[in-house]
């Protein structure tokens, strides 16, 4: 499977869980380093950095932002083997209301 395959695969099943959000793909030629979804549930957002496995080499800036914007919301990498802890994180993330 390549990484856009997994990443479609996804994206379904984001949307599966959460009907109403909005899913963008991020432009990384933009902003070197963004990672590569924005998920936004009503007043909710979270951003995936989605890997093939977790040897998929990272991208520079990529640690970054995903701790810079995981301390705004949520932001996290997600792979196969760790798939289903992210999608629960960000059930909680998502759906968690102050």
């Amino acid at each position: 499977m390549r990484e856009a395959q997994y990443q479609a695969k996804l994206i379904r099943e984001i949307r599966r869980r959460f009907p109403d959000c909005v899913i963008l793909k991020n432009d990384s030629s933009y902003l070197q380093g963004v990672p590569d979804l924005i998920i936004l549930n009503g007043d909710r957002w979270a951003m995936l950095e989605v890997k093939l496995s977790s040897r998929s080499g990272e991208q520079p800036n990529q640690k970054y932002y995903i701790s810079v914007l995981n301390s705004m919301s949520y932001a996290a990498f997600i792979y196969p083997e760790i798939e289903e802890e992210v999608l629960d994180e960000l059930q909680f993330a998502l759906s968690n209301r102050r």
